[in-house]
């Protein structure tokens, strides 16, 4: 039955471990539609065949054509409407527990940093190593994107993962999944984003765990991993000026200990320093104000190249385990001083 529907209603294959929970929610309510649909017009039907000859106003109801008055039970407009009522409830609740499980990624997800530009798709691995167009995951293991954008707003579109998330540029968003079998999935991008939208496309290549294996071990070895890679960048940009990554004060608050710590705001409200916190900072630093801290900080937004902020937030998640008593001795280049980003790159 669910091959029947799938191929009635032309959807791709079920890919991922939640396509076809997404697919059974949608046939549910188109088939649940299609029946009221019917009911109301078999409802119609029967009014105007039986009431239809000549209408009179009665009290409580209508008059037939033979004089009998015809009445509506009480009880019946109580249930259709209770049913209308509850099974829009069942609805909206089946789809919010849908929605939260979709943006919940499990605990262990495999992280890959994702960065959409005009007109493609750049990955970033944990070990530091990157692809272009084709993203490379195992079968069978959860994969938590982290995606952000270096120009206009992007959509990050599976479908035959049933998943799909707008990619915006200075802020960072997230999307997970599972491939259910191996093979290769095609991406595309679902927001119009310029003249050649239509040919930003990539692929996600879903390899068993034997194959994987081979894959990483046939690249080239990056000389450094993702986080000392985000060390040397920010040191490079200028980050470590301002910022300490052994808990002592400076002229931005410390990168010791931040990275998923509770950040009190100029505003009062609190947040929670994560990835998307990280890269808004970057990108829109006088959006979220840290209290207790001029906002002094220059905008990254043009200046940082694809894949920088995702090593900058590996850096940073790395020195999130740091404290005061665990100091850190900064790269020879962070030296104090005002916070001067590097030139912007073309």
């Amino acid at each position: 039955m669910n091959e029947l529907l799938r191929q009635l209603l032309y959807l791709p294959p079920q890919a991922s471990t939640v396509a076809r929970g997404v697919d059974h929610f949608h046939m549910v309510v188109i088939i649940t539609s299609v029946l009221g649909a019917v009911g109301v017009a078999a409802a119609v039907a029967l009014f105007l065949i039986r009431y239809g000859r000549r209408r009179e106003e009665g009290r409580g109801g209508m008059r037939a054509a033979g004089g009998r008055v015809a009445h509506v039970p009480f009880g019946l407009e109580i249930g259709v409407i209770g049913g209308l009522l509850a099974l829009f409830v069942t609805f909206g609740v089946i789809g919010f527990r849908q929605f939260v499980h979709l943006r919940t990624p499990p605990p262990g997800a495999m992280e890959i940093y994702v960065v959409g530009k005009q007109w493609m798709w750049s990955y970033a691995y944990p070990d530091g190593s990157a692809t272009n167009h084709d993203l490379y995951v195992p079968v069978g293991k959860p994969i938590k994107l982290l995606m952000t954008s270096r120009d206009v707003i992007h959509s990050f579109w599976v479908p035959a993962f049933r998943q799909k998330q707008d990619v915006v540029p200075g802020r960072m968003t997230t999307l997970w999944f599972e491939v259910a079998e191996p093979g290769t999935y095609e991406v595309l991008c679902a927001e119009y984003c310029g003249t050649q939208h239509s040919t930003m496309r990539g692929r996600v290549i879903a390899l068993d765990a034997e194959a994987y294996a081979r894959w990483s071990e046939g690249r080239a070895a990056p000389e450094q991993d993702l986080a000392a890679q985000g060390e040397r960048r920010a040191a490079e940009v200028g980050c470590l000026r301002c910022h300490t990554v052994d808990g002592a004060p400076h002229i931005g608050p410390t990168f010791a200990g931040m990275f998923g710590s509770q950040v009190r705001l100029a505003t009062g409200q609190r947040v929670v320093a994560d990835a998307a916190y990280v890269t808004e900072s970057m990108m829109d630093p006088e959006v979220k104000i840290h209290a207790g801290f001029l906002p002094v900080m220059p905008s990254y937004r043009g200046i940082l190249q694809a894949g920088d902020t995702a090593a900058i937030v590996a850096y940073l998640r790395k020195l999130g385990e740091v404290t005061a008593s665990q100091p850190v001795s900064p790269p020879a280049q962070g030296l104090p001083g005002v916070h001067a980003p590097a030139e912007e790159i073309p």
